[in-house]
């Protein structure tokens, strides 16, 4: 019956598979898809030039699978997840649990970076992009959590605020890379 009024597969089994891992998920989060599979590849080819570069902060972690595939291919990773729901950040534990990477993760409960005082090598970012008057017309607003998706008037509105923070969160040399809308 819920796959009939068209929720999602992953939201009725709580699971989703994602760079090879298999993640819980739940409505709480946006189901993973490919185009953030693009940011973690990235972030990989970057991660393997630079192997002096071990520290992570992944804005809008959702359900942790950023940081979480990072670290299956670089286990001296060591990564801090933000999001501002803590709905989003329980589901984010239990998938910590789930691959034992209590160690590796630390989760913070936060609006971006703001007030923290500390850095990371690499920044990555997943944050609401769609602009506001297009999610209507988005089968994927019907289901996942619109806090994860509006963006605002243009899609950026969110972003700019973290663009804002990130010279003093991130190190000399780092690197940030933000899932965006297209133009």
């Amino acid at each position: 019956r819920q796959l009939i009024d068209g929720v999602p597969l992953p939201y009725i089994i709580n699971r989703q598979a994602f760079y090879g891992l298999d993640f819980y998920v739940t409505p709480d989060v946006l189901i993973p898809r490919p185009e953030t599979e693009l940011l973690v590849e990235e972030a990989i080819k970057w991660l393997s030039l630079h192997p002096q570069r071990r520290t992570l902060i992944d804005v809008g972690t959702g359900a942790g699978i950023i940081p979480i595939c990072l670290i299956d291919q670089f286990i001296d990773l060591s990564a801090t997840g933000i999001d501002s729901s803590e709905e989003a950040l329980e589901v984010a534990r239990i998938n910590i649990e789930n691959f034992q990477l209590q160690q590796n993760i630390t989760l913070i409960h936060n609006d971006l970076l703001t007030g923290l005082d500390f850095r990371a090598d690499l920044i990555t970012a997943n944050l609401p992009y769609i602009p506001s008057a297009r999610l209507a017309a988005l089968e994927v607003a019907r289901h996942e959590p619109l806090q994860a998706l509006d963006g605002g008037e243009d899609g950026f509105e969110i972003i700019r605020q973290l663009l804002t923070q990130l010279p003093s969160h991130l190190n000399p040399g780092g690197l940030a890379l933000f899932e965006i809308d297209y133009i």
